[in-house]
C-alpha cells in the first residue's frame, strides 16, 4: 500500500515541488509558540504531552509548518516512549543529520521542504526496518483520511490551525 492510499479523495496537499517561501520571522507569526520551539529551535517537546502519540486512525501525519506528508498511518507503531513513533517514512520527504546536543552524537531527522526539526531517528524500532523515528507531536498534523476537504484545504483538523499559504 502508498502512502497516497491513506488520504481520502478531498486531500490537498503540498508535494516536495511545492514553492515555499517563508521566512523565520513568518513562521514564528504563523506557529504556535511551542510548534515554532521545535520546528525551528530544535527544541523537545515533554514525553505524553502529545495526542497524536494516540492517534491510530487512518490517514497522513504532515509538517505543522508546511504540511509536506511525512508519515501514513501503517508507519506508526506504539514505542512506549510518550512521542509519536513511526518504523519508517516517506521517501524523499525527510533529511537527516548528526545532532550533538546531548554530546553523544544523534541522528536528527527534519522536513525535505520546510527544514523543520521533527525529531530523532534510532535504531532500536521494530522489524522489519529496526528503526524508531521518535516525532514531537506538536511537529506533526494529522490528516485523516475522512477529514472534510476544507478542513484540509485550510490547515484546520484535529492538531489546530495552521497557516499553509
Amino acid at each position: 500500500m502508498s502512502w497516497t492510499d491513506c488520504l481520502g479523495s478531498h486531500a490537498d496537499l503540498p508535494s516536495l515541488d511545492t514553492p515555499l517561501d517563508v521566512t523565520r520571522a513568518q513562521w514564528k507569526e504563523r506557529l504556535p509558540r511551542q510548534a515554532y520551539r521545535v520546528l525551528f529551535r530544535h527544541r523537545t517537546e515533554p514525553a505524553g504531552s502529545s495526542p497524536l502519540d494516540e492517534e491510530w486512525r487512518r490517514g497522513v501525519f504532515a509538517c505543522r509548518a508546511c504540511a509536506l506528508p511525512l508519515f501514513s498511518s501503517p508507519m506508526k507503531y506504539d514505542s512506549g516512549t510518550g512521542w509519536p513513533s513511526f518504523h519508517t517514512v516517506i521517501h524523499d520527504h525527510v533529511a537527516t543529520s548528526r545532532d550533538f546536543r546531548l554530546i553523544l552524537p544523534r541522528t536528527e531527522y527534519h522536513c525535505a521542504r520546510c527544514g523543520g526539526h521533527q525529531g530523532h531517528l534510532f535504531r532500536d524500532g521494530p522489524a522489519p526496518t529496526g528503526e524508531r523515528w521518535c516525532n514531537n507531536g506538536v511537529a506533526l498534523r494529522f490528516v485523516a483520511a475522512d477529514e472534510p476537504s476544507d478542513e484540509v484545504a485550510h490547515g484546520r483538523g484535529r492538531c489546530g490551525a495552521i497557516d499553509t499559504r
